[in-house]
């Protein structure tokens, strides 16, 4: 009976914990960076004061270190865009690549910007369960549509892409190719997939069901 209530309360803690983090986490952040973009309001304010704009001696212009901030990583990222920034942008990496210990902090950082940046839920069709690592165990895994090229030349039957995502990263994971028979389609939408995958099989929906066990279909993307 202990043991039970014990769990009971560790699961609803885990859940809590789950849902206020990342709400704290994103609050800190933002704070963080408003607080510490704006702090070069002063500084740009001076900078158009000296320029000759019409702005009264130490009047400090409200959130405009962040909106300058903001047309900087603008500015940087049309550069980098073009041939000629690319380039710049290139040596530029290769000189980083040659630092000790700078190196490892910029491809960190990078790596982690980029998955962000790239993480595009839209591209999944159907959640599915699929017998993964081997048979007899259950994955939770998302179809991204159908296998075509040289994937689908070498097998004798139609082959689906599936995605089985890792926890608690759900942007990294394993493509398995499999036929649409070996796949069980649940009732979970995508969002509810992906928060069960984060939070370990915690965060559950309320009902789920079996919608198709042979024969997956899957609905071509709207152009």
């Amino acid at each position: 009976m202990f043991s039970k209530l014990r769990r009971r309360i560790r699961n609803i803690f885990i859940t809590g914990l789950l849902i206020t983090l990342p709400i704290v986490l994103t609050w800190f952040i933002l704070q963080f960076l408003l607080k510490n973009f704006d702090s070069l309001s002063p500084v740009f304010t001076n900078i158009l004061i000296q320029l000759g704009a019409p702005i009264p001696e130490g009047y400090r212009i409200p959130f405009l270190g962040l909106i300058v901030t903001l047309l900087i990583v603008l500015l940087v990222g049309w550069f980098t865009t073009n041939f000629f920034g690319k380039k710049i942008f290139q040596m530029g990496e290769l000189l980083i690549e040659k630092i000790p210990y700078v190196r490892r902090i910029y491809k960190g950082t990078k790596q982690v910007v980029k998955s962000i940046a790239e993480a595009d839920t839209s591209a999944f069709r159907k959640v599915v369960l699929i017998e993964f690592p081997r048979r007899g165990l259950l994955a939770i895994g998302f179809v991204t549509g159908e296998s075509r090229g040289e994937v689908q030349e070498r097998t004798q039957e139609n082959m689906l892409n599936v995605f089985v995502p890792t926890m608690p990263n759900p942007t990294s994971g394993f493509l398995v190719f499999s036929p649409p028979e070996e796949l069980t389609e649940v009732s979970m939408s995508i969002e509810e997939g992906i928060k069960y995958v984060v939070s370990g099989g915690i965060v559950c929906p309320q009902t789920l069901k079996i919608l198709e066990e042979k024969g997956l279909k899957i609905d071509q993307p709207s152009s």
